[in-house]
């Protein structure tokens, strides 16, 4: 895919598969790239820059004697994923009318 996907796209993605369990932040980052190609260096900011706003909360949980930070999507990242996802769905409807040609159908 040589389209890029924008930051607020890859915020959706993150709060939606947190929707599913809670991640760390490495398995967030393979879980996106299943879809995105994107470097592992892209993530970070992400999850930082959604914490910022209150649409996640971190927790550290012991694994193999290091500790992991696992990411949690917040009733406010809730309420922000369905705001992305009400917007994705109006640039689709968009997008596929001047891509299709359907001419406003």
């Amino acid at each position: 895919m040589t389209i890029q996907a924008s930051t607020e796209i890859l915020e959706g993605s993150v709060l939606a598969l947190l929707t599913r369990e809670d991640y760390y932040g490495y398995t967030i980052t393979k879980e996106v790239q299943k879809v995105f190609p994107i470097s592992e260096s892209t993530m970070y900011p992400i999850l930082r820059r959604l914490k910022k706003e209150g649409w996640l909360e971190t927790y550290d949980q012991a694994y193999e004697g290091r500790n992991r930070r696992y990411y949690k999507i917040t009733e406010l990242g809730e309420e922000q994923l369905i705001s992305i996802k009400e917007d994705w769905a109006q640039l689709k409807e968009a997008t596929d009318k001047i891509l299709e040609d359907k001419d406003g159908e």
